[in-house]
């Protein structure tokens, strides 16, 4: 039953057409802080893909190097193929 609702979440993602369609889905779907790590979890799978050290990469982003070592792990399984690695520093 947890795959259909799984499913169901990625249709809807399909579904949505814009920027700001999106960003109204997200925010009604995830709390602030939620909001807050998606996009810092991007970015841990960009610097991975660019070549960046873990620790690093933890410590510039402010996160647990267990964080980032999921990151990798998950780019080891396959996943994040179609995301963009980084080659800088973001300020």
């Amino acid at each position: 039953m947890k795959q259909k609702y799984y499913n169901d979440l990625c249709e809807e993602f399909l579904r949505i057409k814009g920027q700001k369609e999106l960003e109204n889905f997200l925010s009604g779907l995830f709390t602030p802080q939620e909001l807050a790590e998606i996009p810092v979890r991007l970015q841990i799978v960009k610097m991975l893909k660019g070549g960046f050290p873990q620790h690093k990469i933890a410590e510039k982003l402010g996160v647990g190097i267990a964080t980032v070592t999921r990151g990798s792990k998950e780019i080891q399984l396959g996943h994040f193929q179609n995301v963009k690695s980084i080659s800088s520093w973001r300020r």
